[in-house]
C-alpha cells in the first residue's frame, strides 16, 4: 500500500511539473511582435470598443484634400481625401513587463476600424493607405485611409467664366443617437490646387459648437477664365466688331450682304461646336448663353437690314415684285425704238425734220439725267438710313455691355448646399 501511494504521488508531481514547464515555455516563447500579433488576431476583435459612455473618440489628426475633377454639366466634383486617424482600443493593450517593444503591426481587416463616409456624397470609395495598422502598447491605434468621393454641389455659374463658389464635404456626417463616433478634427490642408479649368483656393473646417457632430469641410473653388475667354467670349466679341465695321462697305453690288451672311453662318457653326461644352444650371443659366442669343439676334437683324437697304438703293422699293417698273421700262424701250425709227426716217426725209429729231434727243438725255438723279436720291436715302442703323446698333451694343456688367455685380442665384442636413 505504501508503495502504491508513493507511486501516485510521483505521478502527480510529474504532471504538475510538466504543466509548469509547458506554461513557462508558452510564456517565454511569445516574446516577439509576430507572436503577440497572432494572439490579437485569434481574439477576432471585429466589433467596436464598448466604452461605458458608448462613445468612441476618433481623432482625425490630418486631412489632406485634393480636387480631382469638376463636372459643370451635372454640377458634381470628385475629390481625393487622405485621412490619418487614431483612437484607443482597451482590448489591444499589453504590459511593458512582459514585452520589450511598445509598437505592433496588425492587419487592417483583423480588428475594428472606423467606417468613415461623406454624408452628402453620391459616390464614396474608401481604401487603406497600407494593409497594416500601427498599434501602441497603451491601445492607441493609428490608421490612414484614402477616400475617393463625388459630391453634388450647386455653384452660381451666372457670371461664367468668372466663377467662384464653395462646396461642403461632410465627412461622416453626424450621430443622431447616443452611441457612435465622436470625430475630433486636426489639421486640414489642400494639395494639388490646380486641376484643369478649376482651381482649389482653400479648404477650411466649419462646424457649430451647439452641434459638434455637424462639421464639414468648406472647399472654395474658382474657374480659370483664360480658356473660356479665348474660346467663347473673344470670338463672339470679334464677330460683333466685324459686323459693325462692315457698315463701311457700300450697299451697291451686294458685297456687304454677302459678308454679313458669312458672319451669320460662321457664328452659327461656332455655336454648334461650343454649346455642348457650356455649363447649364437650369433656372440660373450662365449669362454667356443669353450673350450668344443676343449676338445671333443682332447679326441676323443686321444682315436683313443690309439686304433691305441694298434693294432700296438699287430699285427704290422693298417690295419683292415691281410690275409698275417693268411696265415703265417697257414703254421706255418703245419710246427709244420709236426715236431710233424716227431718226432713220428724218435722215431719209431730209433737213426739214431735223429740228424734231433734236428735240427728241434732248428729251431722251433729260430722261436719262432724271433717272440718274432718281438713282442718286435713292442711294442717298438708303445710305442715310444705313448710318442711322449703324448708330442704333452701336448704341445697342454699348447699352448691352453696361447691362451685362451690372448683372454680374448683383447677388443672384444663391444656393443652399447644406440642405442635406434638414
Amino acid at each position: 500500500m505504501i508503495g502504491m501511494m508513493s507511486t501516485q504521488r510521483i505521478v502527480k508531481s510529474l504532471i504538475i511539473l510538466s504543466s509548469v514547464i509547458v506554461l513557462v515555455g508558452s510564456t517565454t516563447a511569445c516574446v516577439t511582435r509576430r507572436c503577440l500579433a497572432e494572439e490579437f488576431i485569434k481574439k477576432k476583435q471585429y466589433s467596436a470598443p464598448q466604452h461605458p459612455e458608448c462613445i468612441i473618440n476618433v481623432n482625425l489628426t490630418s486631412i489632406q484634400y485634393q480636387t480631382l475633377s469638376v463636372d459643370t454639366k451635372a454640377m458634381q466634383f470628385s475629390s481625393r481625401i487622405k485621412i490619418t486617424m487614431e483612437w484607443k482600443d482597451p482590448d489591444l493593450t499589453w504590459s511593458d513587463s512582459q514585452y520589450e517593444f511598445e509598437e505592433l503591426l496588425l492587419p487592417f481587416n483583423k480588428i475594428w476600424t472606423p467606417d468613415l463616409t461623406v454624408a452628402n456624397a453620391v459616390y464614396v470609395d474608401v481604401k487603406p493607405v497600407s494593409s497594416d495598422i500601427l498599434v501602441q502598447s497603451d491601445g492607441t491605434v493609428n490608421y490612414a485611409i484614402i477616400m475617393y468621393t463625388t459630391v453634388v454641389c450647386r455653384i452660381n455659374l451666372l457670371t461664367y467664366p468668372f466663377v467662384q463658389g464653395a462646396c461642403p464635404v461632410a465627412i461622416n456626417g453626424w450621430n443622431q443617437s447616443s452611441c457612435g463616433l465622436n470625430l475630433e478634427y486636426g489639421s486640414v490642408s489642400s494639395v494639388g490646387s490646380g486641376r484643369g479649368e478649376w482651381q482649389t483656393l482653400s479648404v477650411e473646417l466649419y462646424g457649430n459648437e451647439d452641434t459638434p457632430n455637424r462639421n464639414f469641410l468648406q472647399v472654395t473653388m474658382s474657374i480659370n477664365p483664360f480658356n473660356a475667354m479665348v474660346s467663347l467670349v473673344l470670338p463672339s466679341a470679334l464677330i460683333m466688331v466685324a459686323d459693325l465695321v462692315s457698315f463701311a462697305l457700300p450697299l451697291e453690288g451686294g458685297k456687304r450682304s454677302s459678308f454679313k451672311i458669312t458672319l451669320v453662318l460662321s457664328f452659327t457653326m461656332f455655336l454648334l461646336i461650343l454649346t455642348s461644352h457650356l455649363p447649364d444650371t437650369g433656372a440660373c443659366s450662365p449669362l454667356i448663353r443669353y450673350h450668344f442669343c443676343f449676338c445671333l439676334f443682332v447679326l441676323v437683324l443686321s444682315m436683313l437690314t443690309s439686304m433691305v437697304f441694298t434693294k432700296l438703293a438699287t430699285d427704290g422699293s422693298i417690295r419683292p415684285f415691281k410690275l409698275k417698273e417693268l411696265r415703265k421700262s417697257g414703254r421706255f424701250k418703245t419710246q427709244l425704238g420709236y426715236l431710233n425709227m424716227n431718226g432713220a426716217v428724218t435722215k431719209s426725209a431730209g433737213l426739214t425734220k431735223e429740228g424734231n429729231s433734236l428735240e427728241k434727243i434732248v428729251s431722251f438725255v433729260e430722261n436719262i439725267d432724271k433717272k440718274e438723279k432718281k438713282i442718286k436720291m435713292r442711294q442717298t436715302f438708303a445710305n442715310n438710313l444705313d448710318k442711322i442703323c449703324f448708330w442704333i446698333y452701336l448704341s445697342l451694343d454699348i447699352i448691352y455691355s453696361v447691362c451685362v456688367t451690372i448683372l454680374t455685380r448683383t447677388e443672384y442665384c444663391k444656393f443652399n448646399n447644406l440642405d442635406f442636413w434638414e
